[in-house]
């Protein structure tokens, strides 16, 4: 119905902005991660998803044409309605979700807020073969950076550091860093706890 918005950026909140086209005002749900990404000129482009229901016409808006495939991807899940896709695109970035759906990392998508075990499971289900054809994504170094990933935490258990401080940190250095050993992970986790 509607695919991009191009215009003024009237009014900017990390969970909505208004762009004035033309005169009108339209109201864009967004993300947080589209929120980070906007740019601070007043002229901008979101492409955007029209959920069209009984009661309301809501518009969702995306600077990245990925983020959107992403989240009409989560729509299709049972379960997982506008918000609680929203919701996943702010907690995590889409290449962080397509790498969980992809190696099937049920721990990532169930720690996102409004995520139960039951859905995270029935998300990797339903989109893990959409994800690794539409992003080419290659399961072994997926499942090379969890496992580098899970060894460096459990070496830091092993050193008597918290389980979730730990988390904490080595999710970070691999966002960073998707590539890194397990050696750097430890060394870089060492130098944050």
């Amino acid at each position: 119905m509607i695919a991009h918005l191009q215009g003024k950026l009237v009014e900017k909140t990390p969970t909505h902005v208004i762009i004035d086209c033309g005169g009108v005002g339209y109201h864009v749900n967004i993300s947080l991660h589209t929120y980070s990404l906007l740019p601070d000129a007043d002229f901008v482009k979101l492409f955007t998803h029209v959920q069209i229901k009984e009661d309301a016409h809501t518009l969702f808006g995306f600077i990245e044409k990925s983020e959107r495939e992403i989240f009409k991807m989560l729509l299709s899940v049972s379960g997982i309605g506008a918000s609680i896709a929203r919701t996943m695109l702010s907690s995590l970035d889409p290449k962080q979700i397509t790498n969980a759906i992809a190696s099937a990392d049920v721990v990532t998508i169930q720690s996102i807020k409004g995520i139960g075990s039951k859905t995270a499971q029935r998300v990797i289900l339903d989109l893990k073969d959409k994800v690794l054809k539409l992003y080419d994504l290659d399961e072994v170094s997926m499942s090379q950076s969890n496992t580098n990933r899970d060894e460096a935490l459990s070496a830091l258990e092993v050193l008597g550091f918290v389980r979730k401080t730990s988390e904490k940190i080595i999710e970070k250095i691999v966002k960073e860093d998707p590539e890194a050993s397990v050696e750097s992970i430890i060394k870089k986790a060492l130098k944050n706890l």
